[in-house]
C-alpha cells in the first residue's frame, strides 16, 4: 500500500552530531544495516534478489534571489546554475509482507557567477517496510550531508516511524513521527534537534492517474541557542495528474506549502520574539521522451518569506529545466 511521490524533506535542509553514538556516525549504521539486512533476506527464501533502481539527471536553473535558508542569508542577486543530479536504490523483499529498501542520492548546484554557494549534496537512506495486510508501518533512517563551495556546511540525519494504510476505496492516510538532529559548520548556536508529529491524506480521484495530498505537521526545534528555538506549524497541498501527451505519459504536480514559526526566546538584534510565515507555491512538469526511461521536467517556484527579521523577511523565484533517464 506504499505511495509513490513520498520523499523525505529535503529541502532535503535535510544533514553528525555529537549527542549520543548513533549521532556521531548515522552513516555508518546505514551500512551496517545494509550489510545485516539484505543477506539475511535473501537467505530467508525470498524468490528473487533484490530489485534495483537508478536515475540521472542534468538541467539549468534561474535563481532571482539566491539564498542560504538555513543561515537567513538572502542576496538579492540573481544567478544561473548547472544542476546536476544521481540516484541509486535496492528493495529486497522479506518474504511477502516486509521490504528493506536502501537509497543513495547525490545532488549538485554550480552557479556562473557566485560560486560561494555551489552546493553539493549526499543524501544516504535506508527504510524497512511491514505490510500487516490492513495497514503498513515502517521506519525509516536518512543522513544528509551537505556542502558549500566545497566546504563543510550541514549535517543532519532523521529517524521516522511511520503508519498507513487506505480509510476506503479513494481515502488513504498516513501518520509519523519524526526526530532529527542537525550541525551546521561554524554556528554551534544553530545546532538543533527536533521532534516533529505529520500527517497526511491522499484522496484518489482517478487512481494514481488524478490524486490530491494535505498534510499537516506540527514541530518543536531546539538549538544550542535559545533565539534559534521555534515551534511551527505546517500545512500543504499538493495536486498530481498524470495524463497522455503525443501518447506518452506526462506528469504535473501544483504543491503549496505554508509554515508559519513561533519563536521563543528575543532576537538581540530586533529585540522582540521573531516570526515568519512562509509561502511556498511549485509547479512541476514532466514529459516523457523517446523510450526507455527519459524525460524533460520543467518547474516554477515562488517563495513569499515574511519575517519581523529583515534578513528573513523576502521574496524567491526559481524557474528551470532538467533532462532525466531512469533505469
Amino acid at each position: 500500500m506504499r505511495l509513490i511521490d513520498q520523499h523525505p524533506p529535503l529541502s532535503c535542509k535535510n544533514h553528525g552530531c555529537t549527542r549520543s553514538a548513533i549521532a556521531l556516525r548515522p552513516h555508518l549504521l546505514l551500512l551496517v544495516i545494509a550489510a545485516v539486512c539484505l543477506p539475511q533476506a535473501h537467505a530467508a527464501g525470498t524468490e528473487s534478489g533484490p530489485k534495483f533502481s537508478a536515475e540521472v539527471g542534468a538541467g539549468l536553473e534561474y535563481d532571482d534571489n539566491i539564498a542560504v535558508e538555513e543561515v537567513d542569508r538572502a542576496s538579492s542577486e540573481s544567478d544561473y546554475a548547472l544542476t546536476l543530479n544521481a540516484g541509486v536504490g535496492a528493495q529486497q523483499g522479506f518474504g511477502d509482507h516486509t521490504e528493506l529498501g536502501l537509497t543513495y542520492d547525490y545532488n549538485q548546484s554550480i552557479y556562473n557567477e557566485f560560486s560561494q554557494v555551489d552546493r553539493q549534496t549526499h543524501i544516504l537512506g535506508t527504510s524497512l517496510n511491514f505490510d500487516l495486510t490492513d495497514v503498513d508501518t515502517g521506519i525509516s533512517l536518512f543522513y544528509i550531508n551537505s556542502r558549500l563551495d566545497g566546504e563543510a556546511f550541514l549535517e543532519l540525519y532523521r529517524v521516522s516511524p511511520s503508519i498507513s494504510g487506505f480509510l476506503s476505496k479513494k481515502w488513504f492516510a498516513r501518520g509519523a513521527y519524526v526526530y532529527s538532529d542537525k550541525r551546521i559548520e561554524n554556528r554551534s548556536g544553530r545546532d538543533a534537534t527536533s521532534n516533529a508529529g505529520e500527517a497526511d491524506v491522499y484522496f484518489f480521484r482517478r487512481g494514481l492517474r488524478s490524486y490530491f495530498n494535505l498534510g499537516y505537521r506540527f514541530k518543536d526545534e531546539d538549538a544550542n541557542a535559545a533565539r534559534y528555538d521555534y515551534q511551527s506549524q505546517n500545512l500543504k497541498l499538493r495536486y498530481i495528474h498524470r495524463m497522455e501527451v503525443f501518447s506518452k505519459l506526462a506528469k504535473l504536480e501544483l504543491a503549496w506549502r505554508y509554515e508559519d514559526r513561533d519563536y521563543s526566546s528575543i532576537t538581540p538584534s530586533i529585540a522582540q520574539r521573531r516570526a515568519d510565515k512562509r509561502n511556498r507555491w511549485r509547479l512541476d512538469f514532466e514529459v516523457p521522451i523517446f523510450s526507455g526511461g527519459s524525460a524533460v521536467q520543467f518547474y516554477y517556484g515562488y517563495s513569499d518569506y515574511d519575517s519581523n527579521l529583515p534578513q528573513s523577511d523576502y521574496t524567491q523565484t526559481i524557474t528551470g529545466t532538467r533532462f532525466v533517464h531512469r533505469w
